[in-house]
């Protein structure tokens, strides 16, 4: 309830402040937006640490002056897999606990990290080319990665990592409910922040400026139509927040790296926390190796 109440003063506050800067600046308003969009809200309420992050090693990435914090649990064998777990937008890595569990199980090594901005990570913001390019930190660091089990931003900032990763062949990524296209996060995002067509324009080419890309980069169906990496979409029919409308037409093309995983009543969280869900991921991910990739 305290996070929903924050939540509403918050939003209540940049609609007033958008709306006046935005009739003189629209271009300082589409920087003041994107402040926003790029800011999780952290809960105020203290964090149970489950007992799986007691057993873990505590680890640490350096991204652009940032101190990224997470966990390894690492195999006995040295020559284990390793699967990288990447949460979503104000989430953390506490609430994965049940697919290390489930990894460590499998004789996975296991990684989860808080992204910049969020639990024990150092930054106020985040955005899809931070996870990004925090994602490719922690490979370096600790991979080469063999996995990576996503959710939400989580899943876009994934996606675009393994843009950027050598031999995606011999890898499997997991996306969980992702943020599909970009341009529907910002068409929801003004839709519950109201401001003017220059403001919105001045938004978009603030992204694009700072990405030095168009926003339709920032799409996982774009990386998924021509992915070599094994890849298992899952999502949930009624999820209101990454919307499934975007899912939709990659369902009728014939992609051979990709298969999905369709529910529905899950919505954009529940869907990561079922049983089923899980034992598909896992199922998916301790199958047969592509190659010889460790």
């Amino acid at each position: 309830m305290k996070k929903q109440f924050k939540q509403r003063v918050l939003i209540g506050y940049y609609k007033t402040k958008l709306k006046t800067i935005g009739l003189v600046a629209p271009q300082k308003a589409a920087e003041l937006a994107f402040d926003l969009f790029s800011t999780p809200l952290k809960s105020g309420s203290k964090k149970t640490v489950p007992a799986v992050f007691h057993r873990g090693n505590r680890v640490s990435v350096e991204i652009n002056g940032i101190t990224v914090r997470g966990f390894e649990w690492k195999n006995s064998d040295p020559e284990a897999r390793k699967i990288l777990i990447v949460h979503g937008f104000s989430s953390y890595a506490y609430k994965f606990d049940s697919y290390v569990l489930a990894l460590k199980k499998e004789g996975f090594t296991v990684l989860a990290f808080d992204a910049p901005g969020h639990g024990l990570s150092d930054g106020r913001k985040i955005n899809a080319l931070i996870y990004r390019d925090t994602i490719l930190a922690i490979e370096q660091a600790f991979g080469p990665l063999y996995g990576v089990v996503a959710h939400s931003l989580g899943g876009l900032a994934a996606a675009l990592a393994f843009e950027q990763l050598p031999d995606t062949a011999k890898r499997k990524l997991v996306l969980i409910a992702p943020a599909t296209e970009t341009r529907t996060a910002i068409d929801n995002f003004f839709k519950l922040i109201p401001a003017t067509p220059r403001v919105v324009s001045a938004f978009e080419a603030h992204i694009e400026q700072l990405a030095n890309r168009p926003i339709t980069y920032f799409s996982v169906a774009r990386v998924a139509r021509q992915s070599l990496a094994s890849t298992l979409w899952v999502h949930d029919e009624e999820d209101n927040i990454c919307t499934f409308d975007d899912v939709k037409p990659l369902l009728s093309e014939k992609i051979s790296s990709l298969e999905f995983f369709i529910t529905k009543g899950l919505g954009h969280n529940r869907i990561y926390k079922e049983q089923q869900t899980r034992d598909t991921i896992i199922h998916f991910l301790a199958g047969r190796p592509s190659g010889d990739f460790l």
